[in-house]
C-alpha cells in the first residue's frame, strides 16, 4: 500500500486538490473584494491560498530523501525551501512584536510627564492581512502597554471586501483615543476608490481622521498630513502656526519630512509605508528600497534638516502574502 509509487501518487493527488481549492478561494474572495483590478487581485489571491502547497511538499521532500526518490541533496535543498517559506508565509506573520523607543522632543525642556505613543500603520486589511485573528492581537498588545494615544500612520487597506466596517470593530476595544491618517492604498494610489467605504468603516469603530487637523495635547500638538503621492502633503503653512508648543506630525510616507519646514522647535514625524522592506534578502531588498523611498528610508529614527522621522514597519502586507526577518510591529514611542 504504502511503496514509493503510492505515495508518490497521493502526493500529486494532494497537490492537484490543493491547488484547485486555492484556484476556487482565491476567484471566490475576488469577487468579494473591492478592487479595480480583478485579475491583479486574483493573482495574488492566488498566490496567498496556493501557498498551502507547502506543507505536502515539505512532508514529500522528508519522504523522497528517506526513500532515496530524490537524491540527499535535492531533498535537503526542497526541504529548507519550504521550511522558510512556511516560516515567512505562516509563522512571522502573526508574531506581532512591541518595540520600544524614548524620545526628547524639547531637549531644552524635559516633559512633565512621560507620554506614550502606540505607532502602527500599514495594516493592509484585505488581500492578505488585517484579519480577525491578527487584529485582536494588536489590540491586545496596544493595551498591556497602556499608551496614551494610538496614532496609525496609513495605509489600512489593500483591496479590502465592502464589509469593513465589520472586520474593524476590534478596534473598539482599544483603551485610549486612536488618530489616524490615509497612505497612498487608501486613496488610490493604487488603491481602488474605497475612500468614502473607509471613512465610515473608521467613524464608526472610533477612529479620529485627522488629516489636516490639530489635535491639542497639554505638551504637544498632534498633526496630521495627508498622502504624499495623493499630493496632500502642504506644509508650508506651519510656519504661522503657534509654535509655543513642539510639534509631532502624523503622514503615511516618511519622505514627506523633506517638505517640513523650519520651525523653532524640531517636530518628530511619525510614518510607515516601507514595511521595513517586508522580506530581508541581502542586497535585494535595499535595492528595492531605493524604489520605495527616494531618501532612503527603511525602519527606525532618522534625522533630517528640519525634522526626525520615525518610520515603523507596519503589520500587514501587499505584493507577496510574506514576511521574513521584518516581524509586524507596533512601536511605542514613549515622549519625554
Amino acid at each position: 500500500m504504502w511503496d514509493t509509487h503510492s505515495v508518490i501518487f497521493y502526493f500529486y493527488l494532494s497537490f492537484a486538490l490543493i491547488a484547485l481549492w486555492g484556484v476556487a478561494q482565491a476567484w471566490h474572495s475576488q469577487t468579494r473584494t473591492e478592487t479595480i483590478h480583478p485579475f491583479k487581485s486574483f493573482v495574488h489571491l492566488l498566490a496567498f491560498y496556493l501557498s498551502y502547497l507547502l506543507f505536502p511538499l515539505f512532508f514529500f521532500s522528508l519522504y523522497s530523501g528517506w526513500s532515496g526518490h530524490y537524491s540527499s541533496q535535492q531533498s535537503i535543498f526542497i526541504f529548507l525551501l519550504s521550511c522558510v517559506l512556511i516560516y515567512a508565509r505562516f509563522i512571522e506573520p502573526h508574531f506581532v512584536r512591541v518595540q520600544h523607543q524614548q524620545y526628547s522632543l524639547n531637549p531644552e525642556q524635559k516633559m512633565q510627564r512621560p507620554v506614550k505613543i502606540a505607532l502602527i500603520a500599514d495594516l493592509h486589511i484585505g488581500l492578505f492581512s488585517g484579519h480577525e485573528r491578527q487584529l485582536k492581537t494588536i489590540v491586545k498588545k496596544i493595551n498591556q502597554q497602556q499608551p496614551d494615544l494610538v496614532v496609525v500612520a496609513g495605509d489600512w487597506t489593500y483591496e479590502p471586501e465592502n464589509k469593513l466596517a465589520e472586520e474593524l470593530e476590534t478596534l473598539k476595544q482599544i483603551e485610549a483615543p486612536v488618530y489616524s491618517v490615509n497612505g497612498n492604498h487608501d486613496e488610490q494610489y493604487p488603491g481602488p476608490p474605497i475612500q468614502q467605504l473607509l471613512r465610515h468603516a473608521l467613524s464608526v469603530n472610533n477612529v479620529i481622521d485627522i488629516e489636516g487637523q490639530i489635535v491639542e495635547f497639554d505638551e504637544f500638538r498632534l498633526l496630521g498630513v495627508g498622502d504624499l503621492w495623493a499630493g496632500k502633503t502642504d506644509m508650508r503653512y506651519l510656519p504661522d502656526l503657534p509654535q509655543d508648543k513642539p510639534w509631532i506630525i502624523l503622514s503615511h510616507n516618511p519622505d514627506t519630512v523633506d517638505m517640513v519646514p523650519k520651525l523653532p522647535t524640531r517636530p518628530l514625524m511619525l510614518s510607515g509605508h516601507t514595511h521595513g522592506g517586508q522580506v530581508e534578502l541581502p542586497w535585494l531588498t535595499n535595492y528595492i528600497m531605493k524604489k520605495v523611498s527616494i531618501l532612503g528610508h527603511k525602519k527606525g529614527m532618522y534625522n533630517h534638516e528640519n525634522a526626525d522621522v520615525f518610520v515603523t514597519v507596519g503589520t500587514g502586507m501587499v505584493g507577496v502574502p510574506f514576511r521574513f526577518f521584518v516581524p509586524p510591529t507596533i512601536d511605542i514611542i514613549e515622549l519625554i
